[in-house]
């Protein structure tokens, strides 16, 4: 067997024949740790799910506590469980009126999912529009509104009547009709690298969906959460969506995905038919627990506040070194443009030999990712930047 196929090799499934194997023993903050007891920053933050960094205590003491009253109990939506209660209370407190109703899923594409079907029920609809770049999951529903062929291709046929219109391009947006059922998008780009939309654009997608009684859907799985520096994205548009989706951050470290609407929209999928959606594990309510303890610590720390100004310090660090092409970023979402694939490639290897993880991008490979935890300090970035810069230096 080849050395390549280390996770087959431990009777695991493998995602590409060149994975970073790291063997973490453990994680504590911004670090992660190998059995060697080497210490790596996570500058990726698991692909955006820990912004609170690594074993955080107040999210642990919570899931031990709700671990010790009980497990699962009955598929979703038939006992009242106070986690999921709690949780959902939680983010509605967060939310504009309008998003006041949460289904509690198992991942971020499973909430688009999710939402693909609650905007066909409540518009009676089919027809789908989704942006060019965009990145929803791997399901087949998801799959079918993201937009990189090369990950499609092979698993065609998708869902049909989906349209693709270009993201930040008002003039796409007559695409939007009667016939549309929804509108997805992220509020901000992640895969395709970071790309931040104009706001005029963002309520010129809103008001044509208005118009045309179309449903807009805001992904924010990746920007969401305190990551692009307000607790949610859309808030820095001035622009609300009738349905937002989240995931990866949401849990604190723990697998969910969320989709949100109106209590009358959500009330389309109790009949005709009865159980328009359902999933047994859906609100887990260990899940829930960590996910009402996520937004305590956000809220009572008041972690989000710093996370523009931490943002602008990594950008001014990075930005001023001639190996960089361009900097995206919006709070701590960053896409690094590179002289090319190649060396990207470089320098995203060279920081891991220097204990740094960085990583790439499916749709962008010019550009190489960060996302530390929202918790990252001063001290902390002064450290990190200097490994980058010295991995920019080793490549030219």
């Amino acid at each position: 067997m080849k050395e390549s196929d280390i996770f087959f090799r431990n009777h695991l499934a493998q995602t590409t024949m060149f994975p970073f194997a790291l063997e973490i023993e453990r994680a504590e903050g911004i670090y992660l740790f190998d059995k060697k007891g080497k210490r790596y920053f996570d500058m990726i933050s698991g692909i955006g799910v820990s912004n609170l960094g690594h074993g955080n205590r107040h999210i642990a003491e919570a899931i031990k506590s709700q671990a010790d009253q009980h497990l699962h109990v009955m598929v979703y939506g038939e006992y009242l469980q106070s986690a999921q209660q709690n949780a959902a209370t939680m983010l509605a407190s967060l939310l504009p009126s309008s998003l006041d109703c949460c289904y509690f899923v198992n991942s971020g594409t499973e909430a688009n999912e999710a939402a693909l079907k609650l905007a066909k029920r409540v518009t009676g609809r089919t027809r789908i529009i989704s942006c060019r770049g965009a990145y929803h999951g791997s399901t087949h529903g998801s799959l079918s509104v993201s937009g990189n062929e090369t990950k499609k291709s092979t698993f065609r046929p998708l869902l049909p009547d989906i349209y693709f219109i270009r993201f930040n391009e008002v003039e796409d947006i007559d695409w939007i009709d009667e016939n549309t059922a929804c509108v997805i998008m992220e509020t901000i780009q992640g895969d395709a690298g970071v790309r931040i939309p104009d706001k005029a654009y963002l309520k010129a997608v809103r008001k044509r969906c208005d118009e045309t009684g179309a449903l807009l859907i805001f992904d924010e799985i990746q920007c969401g959460i305190g990551r692009s520096g307000t607790m949610f994205a859309f808030e820095q548009f001035d622009v609300v969506p009738d349905i937002l989706t989240l995931g990866k951050a949401l849990g604190g470290g723990l697998p969910v995905g969320c989709m949100i609407s109106s209590t009358e929209k959500m009330k389309q999928f109790t009949h005709d038919p009865m159980l328009g959606h359902i999933s047994t594990f859906a609100g887990h309510p260990v899940i829930c627990a960590a996910v009402a303890a996520n937004f305590e610590v956000l809220q009572n720390e008041n972690i989000v506040k710093d996370v523009f100004e931490k943002g602008n310090k990594i950008a001014r660090i990075l930005g001023a070194h001639p190996a960089v092409k361009h900097i995206r970023h919006r709070g701590l979402f960053f896409a690094i443009d590179m002289e090319n694939a190649e060396v990207v490639q470089q320098v995203v290897e060279r920081n891991l030999e220097n204990g740094l993880i960085s990583f790439w991008f499916l749709s962008c490979p010019w550009s190489f990712r960060i996302a530390p935890p929202l918790i990252i300090s001063d001290k902390e970035i002064e450290e990190a930047t200097a490994i980058i810069l010295s991995a920019f230096d080793s490549v030219g």
